[in-house]
């Protein structure tokens, strides 16, 4: 059974700009550096493109984990998504969409995650990863936030 997360953010910046950094992989890996984010690309870029993977090296929940990730989805600067393709997870989902707003742009996280283990897996999904994975895109989302209001991204 899936666990669906969605997290929104208001940000005073123009969709395009939102929509580059939420590709950039240094971004994401600064956002991330309580839990020590590190990140390969097959490709070498680090703005990530349609069919790019990027493999994440990190500790969570006081575990080391590794999960590759594809961009299945490119359609800039609405809409993006990636997909693990291999990982902890039987399956994850991550949907990224960018609406315009008067002044800035409504960027909303959508993640569906399916834990292995079956029951006992979707029991953890929802009592522990769901709660966790909410916090780490809040924290995402607000270092995103941060930097494109600070880079002048407002129009």
């Amino acid at each position: 059974m899936s666990v669906l997360i969605e997290v929104v953010t208001d940000v005073a910046a123009d969709p395009g700009v939102v929509f580059d950094l939420e590709l950039d992989v240094d971004m994401h890996t600064a956002s991330l550096r309580g839990s020590g984010e590190r990140a390969t690309t097959g490709s070498g870029r680090r703005r990530l493109q349609l069919g790019d993977e990027v493999t994440f090296h990190a500790r969570h929940l006081g575990l080391p984990w590794r999960m590759t990730s594809r961009v299945t989805a490119y359609d800039r600067p609405h809409r993006f998504v990636d997909e693990q393709t291999r990982g902890p997870f039987r399956s994850l989902h991550h949907e990224h969409l960018f609406a315009a707003l008067p002044g800035g742009t409504r960027m909303t996280d959508r993640m569906s995650v399916t834990a292995p283990a079956g029951p006992l897996g979707a029991v953890v999904a929802h009592l522990v990863l769901a709660p966790y994975l909410r916090r780490l895109l809040r924290r995402r989302a607000a270092h995103v936030k941060q930097v494109a209001e600070s880079a002048g991204g407002r129009r």
